[in-house]
């Protein structure tokens, strides 16, 4: 190393960072999506009292959050304890986490003129953010912290809806009726959720995931069409940070390849798809993140650990393979299960 240049940062060599770069890792890394959450008996225990919002809003909350499941489970990387609408509360968008619903939007955005609620989101809307990553940062050391947003087209379809919706029929009904209006507001909700991701990275994230959680809603050339510009403006805004960049989304077996053709580098895969089907589905030069089906861990230890292994060899071809769930860890997962899991796929992988 010459002496003007930087040494690379403590997570470089990660097995996590490797496997998102495609390169030989010790390991398949492991972490889960919604890893830090209510299937820990300590994330209850410290959130009592404390609305969901609120201990988003926390760095010593988001911080002892984040760093449960790494210190529980060995996980190869940490998630930043955020939620996808944080960046919309924070500029002022009128909405609550309500329990057993969800996030709710006081007034929804159905005209060209509610457009005006999405004003421009600055650091110092979500100091807390860079503040808790700090925290994180410092505690976490060579383990790698993933930031994350949700994608311009999920979070359109909270803020359209209303709330959660199972058919989306006032977003879609935008989508088709009045597309100019559609795409200015994901054109918009792009350059909120670009700046989300840049405050975190520039705190210190290791790499960031783009949570299209409702993409599966849409067929491939409304995807194609309608949705993906948006993403691809985000991912692209921080392309130059040479981070890792995550696509993630739900019932999204049919768009695998268009999300890779957004710009991410590794493509999340829902448990629906196979992941040798998934990476011909994607094309060469991606890697791969997945795909266990989360219901497994309710069917004890032997059945995890078979499934388990259908998974790690639809993996074997891969050129870079980071395993998770397909989804999120459902809030009455036993915790150790999620060990065991973990210890298995490092124990069975080692290299």
């Amino acid at each position: 190393m010459s002496a003007n240049q930087t040494p690379p940062p403590a997570t470089y060599d990660s097995a996590f960072l490797k496997a998102c770069r495609r390169e030989p890792v010790p390991h398949t890394p492991v972490w889960f999506m919604r890893q830090a959450g209510r299937s820990l008996p300590e994330y209850r225990k410290v959130r009592e009292g404390v609305g969901m919002l609120e201990s988003c809003m926390r760095p010593d909350l988001v911080t002892e959050i984040t760093l449960q499941p790494v210190r529980r489970h060995d996980v190869d990387a940490a998630i930043y304890f955020s939620d996808i609408v944080v960046p919309l509360k924070a500029i002022g968008i009128d909405l609550d986490i309500k329990p057993g619903v969800g996030p709710v939007v006081e007034r929804p955005i159905r005209t060209r003129a509610d457009l005006a609620q999405l004003r421009d989101l600055t650091p110092e809307d979500v100091s807390y953010v860079t503040e808790a990553i700090g925290l994180l940062t410092a505690e976490l050391g060579a383990t790698p912290l993933i930031g994350f947003a949700g994608a311009p087209f999920t979070l359109a379809s909270y803020l359209v809806e209303g709330g959660p919706s199972r058919t989306y029929e006032n977003a879609k009904a935008m989508m088709y009726g009045d597309p100019q209006l559609w795409a200015d507001l994901l054109d918009r909700l792009a350059d909120i959720t670009a700046a989300f991701l840049k405050v975190q990275i520039e705190a210190g994230a290791s790499a960031v995931q783009l949570f299209d959680s409702w993409a599966g809603a849409l067929a491939p050339a409304d995807y194609r069409r309608s949705v993906m510009p948006a993403s691809a403006k985000v991912f692209d805004a921080v392309a130059g940070y040479g981070v890792p960049r995550i696509h993630f989304g739900v019932g999204t077996g049919e768009l695998l390849k268009l999300m890779g053709e957004a710009g991410a580098d590794v493509v999340g895969v829902d448990w629906r798809v196979p992941l040798d089907e998934a990476a011909r589905r994607v094309g060469p030069g991606k890697a791969l993140q997945g795909n266990l089906d989360p219901t497994v861990l309710f069917a004890g230890t032997e059945a995890v650990e078979a499934k388990t292994r259908e998974v790690l060899d639809a993996a074997a071809g891969l050129e870079g393979h980071v395993f998770n769930l397909g989804h999120g860890v459902m809030p009455s997962t036993d915790p150790d299960a999620l060990t065991r899991l973990v210890e298995y796929v490092h124990t069975r992988t080692a290299r």
